[in-house]
């Protein structure tokens, strides 16, 4: 390895605290913004084969085992389908969700402000992550459907199954900030303690004897 290499990388190494902060960064975006969504009708309607078909999910809704007669595609408005989406409390559900992603998206942020803070923001973008990729097991519109195509069911993920997929970085993303934030936690308990022993330095200590 010539020098100029070792420099680069040398110089790349030392940005490594960076990676934990562009990720915090990245999560909030992707939680705030996704979060933004939840309050406007056609992310609701999305959602709506995820949050019926989950166990941990499905008791918000009035009627889950109907939906799939009452489903839109996006940039579609039918009054009708809306008033059931409505009366489902799909649009209800909707907002408390986006409030409880800008909640933890918040929460990430609050690093530099508390370490505590951030911390539980880790754990519930772990949390919820880990409930979104079960959604691969629970919705079968994860998958595509058998409708002539030889591809379809597992391992063929649709276009939803795709983006559910992608949540695994977000998962191990949540894990970093989490361990990140835990070891400054650490770190501040541990300096109170060397602070009250300090080295006692010696004369035999500076002549190096």
């Amino acid at each position: 390895m010539n020098n100029t290499s070792k420099s680069v990388l040398t110089a790349f190494v030392r940005t490594e605290r960076l990676g934990p902060n562009l990720m915090r960064i990245a999560i909030a975006v992707v939680f705030m913004w996704i979060g933004a969504l939840k309050f406007v009708s056609y992310e609701a309607d999305s959602i709506t084969p995820f949050v019926a078909n989950s166990p941990v999910m499905s008791f918000f809704y009035n009627h889950p085992t109907e939906y799939k007669a009452h489903l839109t595609h996006e940039g579609q408005m039918v009054p009708e389908l809306r008033e059931w989406q409505t009366a489902n409390n799909t649009y209800g559900f909707s907002t408390g969700l986006g409030i409880v992603e800008w909640a933890i998206a918040i929460l990430v942020l609050a690093y530099p402000v508390s370490k505590r803070a951030a911390l539980l923001g880790a754990f519930l973008s772990f949390a919820t992550t880990l409930v979104t990729l079960s959604f691969l097991f629970t919705t079968p519109e994860a998958w595509v459907p058998a409708l002539g195509d030889a591809q379809h069911g597992f391992p063929y993920l649709s276009g939803a199954g795709r983006l559910v997929l992608k949540d695994t970085m977000m998962l191990a993303g949540s894990w970093i900030i989490g361990v990140d934030a835990a070891k400054a936690i650490l770190a501040r308990r541990e300096a109170p303690v060397r602070d009250e022993h300090p080295v006692e330095v010696t004369p035999a200590r500076i002549s190096g004897a």
